[in-house]
């Protein structure tokens, strides 16, 4: 069958027979180019921000509870890789998928064409291609292993390929990151500037002023500044004294400069933007506008959209419904479920056994909870002891 390559998930150089990652340091990142429109995965990481958006995401992504409807694939899904634990091969994926827009899994089967394991790809790894007449896509792998090499015409029931936002129909993703290209540019630019105003507006811890100090040359004030300075560090945060000739006054950052100094974090909110996440998950503080519980929300809206590319993606390949359970990742102490349930069985919505059992499933109660005491115990009063009859304390009255 003929094969159309698809330009945008084209991830390698070929030279010859050999096929160069863009991010291999031997060639030029293309990501890094001088028209300023791509920002490479490595350069964003390397940007606070982005790596703790990145970073949360993927380890709350990865925290939440994948469900199959079959035994055997969630048995896949809980045990993916033979060279790493869950969470870790889980994470990886999503890190790529936010990075990248689109990440991918090779499955691996036994010769009546079970899986026996997944192994992740990077990117630069796959070249997707569509087939001629339009029925699918084919994939062109390079393995890391040797004894594997390259491995061509990959059908596309063989490979999970989660993707992002699209532009050729759902059939590639789009990275967040080029959304960030102007904002990346400027915070670099940002940085500089501030740095240099720093450089400019703070020469100096302060001045000291000397009595008929124009008596003395230039190296008797130098030894008298750093005679100071030692007098300063040997004080310990201490006072310092000084005699009725001299007097010393701190300097104070310029104005404008103070005001560059709280501007220059304002890319963090739209790194937040793009990755539809609130601003305080970022930078910790929140907003006078937003409730604890609307922050919370907009935090779980954001990871039921990533979270609805990959389960879409499993359901379909694996021909069965895969669910997820994001309560894990929003409520890992499980106290907000707890009251949840709590005021469940105060309105009479649910019993108390059934709200001790839903907490037994999730692992808030241990499965060996003891019975409860009798309902009488529960309204015991003043003058009463635990361990006395309710009639035996009548009589005594």
């Amino acid at each position: 069958m003929s094969r159309l390559p698809i330009f945008n998930i084209k991830n390698s150089l070929d030279v010859g027979a050999t096929s160069i990652p863009f991010d291999d340091p031997a060639i030029v990142n293309f990501l890094g180019d001088s028209d300023g429109q791509y920002i490479s995965a490595k350069e964003a990481l390397e940007n606070s921000d982005i790596y703790s958006a990145v970073f949360q995401l993927s380890g709350d992504l990865a925290t939440a509870y994948l469900t199959a409807g079959k035994r055997r694939w969630q048995k896949m899904i809980d045990a993916p890789s033979a060279t790493t634990n869950k969470h870790s091969f889980w994470q990886a994926v999503f890190a790529q998928l936010l990075l990248g827009g689109e990440a991918f899994i090779y499955r691996w089967r036994n010769v009546n064409g079970i899986d026996v394991r997944w192994e992740y790809l990077r990117p630069s790894q796959v070249s997707a291609f569509l087939l001629n007449d339009g029925t699918g896509l084919t994939y062109n792998v390079t393995f890391d292993e040797p004894s594997i090499g390259v491995i061509n015409n990959i059908p596309q029931n063989d490979m999970l390929h989660f993707r992002l936002l699209s532009k050729t129909g759902g059939m590639t993703g789009i990275s967040p990151l080029k959304a960030l290209t102007q904002e990346f540019n400027i915070k670099q630019s940002s940085n500089k500037l501030t740095l240099t105003a720093l450089k400019q507006a703070i020469v100096s811890p302060g001045i000291l002023k000397m009595s008929k100090g124009g008596l003395l040359n230039w190296k008797q004030k130098a030894a008298r500044s750093k005679e100071f300075m030692r007098q300063a560090q040997a004080s310990n945060n201490g006072p310092i004294v000084i005699d009725d000739l001299e007097d010393y006054r701190p300097l104070e950052i310029k104005s404008d400069v103070a005001k560059l100094l709280a501007q220059s974090d304002w890319t963090g909110t739209q790194i937040a933007k793009v990755f539809g996440i609130p601003n305080s998950y970022l930078n910790g503080q929140g907003d006078q506008q937003s409730s604890i519980d609307q922050i919370k929300g907009m935090y779980a809206n954001a990871l039921s959209r990533y979270m609805e590319s990959v389960t879409s993606e499993l359901s379909n390949k694996l021909s069965t419904t895969v669910t997820v359970n994001l309560r894990p990742a929003l409520d890992p102490l499980q106290d907000g479920y707890a009251s949840t349930l709590a005021n469940l069985v105060k309105n009479g919505v649910i019993a108390h056994n059934q709200a001790t059992f839903l907490l037994q499933e999730t692992g808030y109660f241990p499965e060996t909870l003891p019975d409860a005491e009798k309902s009488w115990l529960l309204s015991l009063k003043g003058g009463e002891q635990q361990n006395e009859d309710p009639d035996q304390g009548a009589d005594r009255r």
